[in-house]
C-alpha cells in the first residue's frame, strides 16, 4: 500500500539561536476500512527494529473509542510511503486498560530503545476504570511486547498522559542516576468540552496549566529487578505553557534523541484559534525542546514559535480539527547531520510525516541566555 507525497512548501522557522526547516513528506497511513480503525489511525510511535527496518506503532481506534497499538512496517519510496500492517503490539486486556463503558484501551504510545536495559520500552496511556494512566511495556525485538505495569508515583494518583522515556540514564535533581520519563499530569478541566474550558484555563497562571514534567526511576533497582521500572522516586515540572505559543497546555511529543546540543525532542502546544464556524477552538502544534544531557530538568532551548502547525486539509479537518501531534522522531544520518523524520497525528484521524533539518545552532552556552520575546531557557527544579 502506498500514499503519494504531499507537495507542500518547506516551512522555515528562524530564531537568534536555531534555524530549522520542516518539509512535509505527505500522508503515511489513513483508515483503510478495517473496523479496528473506524475511529482513526493516529499518533504513532516510531522505532528502528534490530534489522534496521522502520516500525510505526499507531493508535488504532475502533468503534466505541476502543484503542489498540498496531505494528506497521514502513518504507519510504520516491512515490511515497509503503506500509504493511503486521499485528497489534498491545490490545486492551489488563485490568487497568478495560472498563464497562465505551472509551478505553491502549493509547498514544512512544517507543525508545534503551541500551542499558537491552530492550525497547513503550510508554503508553492506559485508559481504564480510573481514567488515563501511564503504563510501560518492553520488547527485545520491537515486534513482541510484554506489559510491565502502570507507573507508580509516590503520593500521586491523578490522570496522566504524554509519556516517553529517555534512551540513556541521566541524573535526577537529587543527583541519582535514573531513567527519565516525560509525563503530563492532567487537570480535571481536561474532561470539560474544550471550548467551555478555554475561559477557565485562560484565567489560570501559566504555571498552573498542564505542563511537561519529568519522572525519575532510579536505575540500580531496575538493573537488579526489571519490575522496579514502574516505581517513580522523583518528579519535577520542567516546562510550562507561556504566552508565545502553547498557552493553553503543553505536553511531550516524541521521545528525545541525543544530539551534540543536548537531548532534543518535539513537544506539542495547544492554543486558541478561530475555528471553521467562527468560534474559538483549540489548535495543536509542534515545537522543539532541548534538554541538558546530564540534567534534563534543565531546559537548554525551547522553540519561541511552532516549527509545524496545522495547515493542510488533513491537519485542519478531522475527528478533531486543527491537530498536528508529533509522537515519533527517526534520526536520518543517511541524509546528513541533524536530519530527522517526524511522524505525527493529523486531525486525530490519520498519520503524516515531515522532515526536520536543523540548519544552524550557536554555542549551547549562548542558548542559555534569555532572548527578547522568548521564554526563559533554564528552569531549575523547585
Amino acid at each position: 500500500m502506498s500514499a503519494p507525497v504531499n507537495d507542500q512548501p518547506t516551512q522555515t522557522t528562524s530564531t537568534p539561536e536555531i534555524d530549522v526547516a520542516v518539509e512535509r513528506l505527505g500522508p503515511v497511513l489513513e483508515p483503510d476500512g478495517d473496523p479496528n480503525e473506524a475511529g482513526g489511525i493516529l499518533n504513532p510511535a516510531a522505532a528502528r527494529a534490530p534489522g534496521g527496518e522502520l516500525l510505526l506503532y499507531p493508535r488504532c481506534v475502533a468503534e466505541g473509542n476502543i484503542s489498540r497499538v498496531g505494528i506497521v512496517r514502513t518504507d519510504q519510496r520516491q512515490s511515497g510511503f509503503e506500509v504493511k500492517r503486521l499485528d497489534f503490539a498491545l490490545v486492551p486486556e489488563a485490568a487497568y486498560e478495560l472498563r464497562p463503558q465505551p472509551g478505553f484501551g491502549c493509547e498514544d504510545p512512544r517507543v525508545t530503545y534503551v541500551p542499558v536495559l537491552g530492550a525497547y520500552i513503550m510508554v503508553y496511556t492506559a485508559f481504564g476504570p480510573s481514567g488515563p494512566r501511564l503504563a510501560l511495556a518492553q520488547s527485545k525485538d520491537a515486534y513482541h511486547w510484554e506489559r510491565l505495569g502502570l507507573l507508580e508515583f509516590e503520593g500521586a494518583t491523578g490522570d496522566d498522559k504524554d509519556g516517553a522515556i529517555f534512551p540513556e540514564p541521566v541524573l535526577s535533581p537529587a543527583g541519582v542516576r535514573s531513567l527519565a520519563v516525560y509525563h503530563r499530569p492532567m487537570l480535571h478541566l481536561s474532561a470539560v468540552d474544550g471550548r467551555a474550558a478555554i475561559p477557565l484555563i485562560e484565567a489560570m497562571p501559566f504555571s498552573d496549566r498542564e505542563s511537561i514534567c519529568l519522572a525519575y526511576i532510579p536505575l540500580d533497582p531496575v538493573l537488579e529487578d526489571r519490575a522496579n521500572i514502574v516505581r517513580v522516586a522523583e518528579s519535577v515540572d520542567v516546562m510550562h505553557p507561556d504566552a508565545a505559543w502553547g498557552s493553553i497546555k503543553i505536553g511531550a511529543g516524541t521521545p528525545p534523541v541525543k544530539t551534540s546540543h543536548g537531548w532534543m525532542a518535539l513537544f506539542h502546544g495547544v492554543d486558541v484559534v478561530v475555528g471553521r464556524l467562527g468560534t474559538p477552538v483549540l489548535s495543536y502544534s509542534g515545537g522543539i525542546v532541548i534538554h541538558d544531557l546530564e540534567r534534563p530538568d534543565r531546559i537548554v532551548y525551547r522553540s519561541p514559535q511552532p516549527v509545524i502547525s496545522p495547515t493542510t486539509d488533513a491537519e485542519r479537518v478531522g475527528v478533531v480539527d486543527n491537530v498536528v501531534f508529533p509522537t515519533g522522531l527517526d534520526p536520518r544520518p543517511d541524509l546528513g547531520d541533524d536530519v530527522y523524520d517526524i511522524y505525527y497525528g493529523m486531525g486525530d484521524t490519520a498519520i503524516g510525516a515531515a522532515r526536520l533539518r536543523v540548519e544552524g545552532v550557536v554555542n549551547v552556552a549562548d542558548l542559555r541566555q534569555p532572548v527578547d520575546g522568548a521564554s526563559t531557557r533554564i528552569q531549575e527544579p523547585a
